[in-house]
C-alpha cells in the first residue's frame, strides 16, 4: 500500500525490504535524481503512541547504516533522503507521508 501510494506521488520503486546485518530499509524509491529511503510504520493501537513515535533515534541510526550499505553497493553516492510513510490503520485514505525524517 505504501509503495503504491508513493508511486502515485511520482516516485519510482527501486527495491523493497533491503536487508543487511546493520538494518533494513522497507522501500528504496527514486524521485528525480534523489534516492529516497522509506520507513513504513503501522500502528493500530494509539495506546503506545502513533506510527511516527515508533521511529526512535536507534531506528534512525539503523536506517542510516543500511542506507550506507545500499549506496556502497551502487558504487556512487547520489543525493538521498529518508522519508516515512505512516499508517495508523490499513486505510489508503489515512496515509501520512513525512519527508526528510533524517537528512544526510
Amino acid at each position: 500500500m505504501a509503495a503504491a501510494f508513493l508511486e502515485r506521488q511520482g516516485l519510482t520503486l527501486l527495491d523493497r525490504n533491503f536487508r543487511t546485518r546493520r538494518g533494513e530499509i522497507d522501500l528504496v524509491m527514486r524521485e528525480g535524481d534523489v534516492i529516497v529511503f522509506v520507513e513504513v510504520r503501522l500502528r493500530t493501537n494509539p495506546r503506545f503512541g502513533g506510527a511516527a513515535a515508533s521511529i526512535t533515534p536507534r531506528k534512525q541510526a539503523r536506517l542510516v547504516a543500511a542506507a550506507q550499505v545500499y549506496l556502497a553497493r551502487l558504487g556512487r553516492e547520489p543525493p538521498c533522503r529518508f522519508d516515512a510513510v505512516l499508517l495508523d490503520a490499513l486505510d489508503p485514505e489515512r496515509i501520512a507521508w513525512e519527508r526528510h525524517i533524517v537528512e544526510r
